[in-house]
């Protein structure tokens, strides 16, 4: 197992313990705290970290990482696509700087800039490299949400 599965597999039990603690001890559930919880923000999140991206993966029911580098021309123009998808869709879209994260890029299997990941509870479900039109991720995206 990696040391993502396993910081996925930490953090789901953590959040089943206190559900269940929760639930034990006659808690009301607050469902707008869960509801936004899981709704996605309205622009990219910026990725910090291998920990950071598997908070977010596990999240958000449907999440859509752009492995990027500032120096690309085709993330440049992938950009206005990324932050419309954040803005109008239901999935969390993340943004991981190949340069600034070599290794958590390549755990994603970015071999070349710019690759897409989009999961869908928890777990990668598709990867594109290279620029991908709107229609096609929206489509994605509708598919795993």
């Amino acid at each position: 197992m990696s040391d993502i599965d396993d910081e996925r597999q930490r953090i789901r039990e953590r959040k089943k313990r206190e559900l269940q603690e929760r639930l034990e001890n006659g808690d009301e559930l607050d469902t707008s705290e869960t509801d936004d919880r899981s709704r996605a923000p309205g622009e990219p999140i910026s990725i910090s970290g291998e920990g950071h991206l598997e908070e977010v993966v596990v999240e958000h029911d449907v999440v859509l990482v752009d492995c990027y580098a500032d120096w690309c021309g085709p993330c440049q123009m992938l950009e206005p696509t990324i932050e419309a998808l954040a803005a109008e869709t239901d999935a969390a879209v993340a943004k991981v700087d190949v340069d600034a994260h070599q290794r958590l890029a390549q755990q994603l299997g970015a071999q070349g800039v710019p690759t897409l990941v989009l999961y869908a509870d928890g777990e990668p479900v598709e990867r594109m490299v290279g620029v991908q039109n709107r229609g096609t991720l929206e489509g994605l995206i509708e598919r795993y949400s």
